[in-house]
């Protein structure tokens, strides 16, 4: 699936394929802004993916419904962490990603961004560590269009290990409610910054694999427990014509 991720069959064009697979449609583009939605992919296919896109270095805007339940973890956590023993222990895959942070919990229907630009791109700026409310500009407005009001804000620094509480970078806030996050990868004269919105939130096991208090669980949130409704293949085609409509200054 992470062979071609720029292939855009006609017969996709505008609507999501049956089965698993992707479906691909250019959506609000913009002058060389690639669009397109991977309607079902692993944890694994999505991390591979950003990598391939990563090393092309071509604009674009991709966005993903994930299939499974995996713990993904920063290129610069060690892999004998304590929270990726407890994750091997309970049968939970782990996936390095090629971005930093710590530790993330992703499950079935989340949603999974991506944006690359070349480093020389206006849209990338030379404050593209704290742009995190810019770049992700678009994630704001899909929220909004379904009743949810969130900003991106310093994380809370509730815990080191679990990415959306630890102290880096910032994260997707709702009424003093972690939504979702981002973070970045900068290589080969291009921008990587990939972020992730929680369908729905397994807490039980998020308490097995990274040990968080009731107080850290309940500073967490997901799109359902918001009230958003909808198919997640849906979703993810809206929530990528936000991003292109935001990075092409509609």
């Amino acid at each position: 699936m992470c062979s071609k991720p720029f292939d855009t069959p006609p017969e996709s064009v505008g609507r999501a394929m049956s089965g698993a697979g992707r479906a691909t449609r250019a959506v609000s583009p913009g002058p060389g802004l690639t669009t397109w939605v991977d309607v079902r992919v692993t944890c694994s296919e999505n991390v591979r993916t950003d990598e391939v896109i990563l090393r092309r270095g071509v604009p674009a805007v991709r966005a993903a419904v994930l299939t499974d339940r995996a713990v993904s973890y920063g290129v610069g956590v060690h892999a004998e962490a304590a929270y990726l023993v407890r994750a091997a222990k309970a049968g939970v895959p782990t996936v390095r990603r090629a971005t930093g942070g710590t530790g993330l919990l992703h499950a079935p229907g989340d949603l999974a961004w991506s944006i690359v630009l070349p480093r020389a791109d206006p849209r990338v700026g030379n404050d593209y560590v704290r742009a995190y409310p810019r770049l992700g500009e678009g994630v704001v407005h899909f929220l909004s269009e379904r009743g949810v009001a969130a900003r991106w804000v310093d994380p809370p620094g509730a815990d080191p290990d679990y990415c959306l509480l630890s102290a880096r970078g910032s994260v997707l806030s709702h009424q003093e409610k972690v939504l979702g996050g981002a973070a970045q990868h900068l290589a080969g004269g291009a921008l990587l910054h990939s972020g992730i919105i929680p369908l729905e939130l397994d807490r039980d096991l998020l308490r097995t694999v990274f040990g968080l208090s009731p107080k850290a669980l309940d500073r967490l949130t997901s799109l359902r427990e918001l009230g958003v409704e909808g198919a997640p293949e849906e979703l993810a085609w809206k929530l990528a014509a936000g991003l292109a409509d935001a990075l092409s200054g509609h």
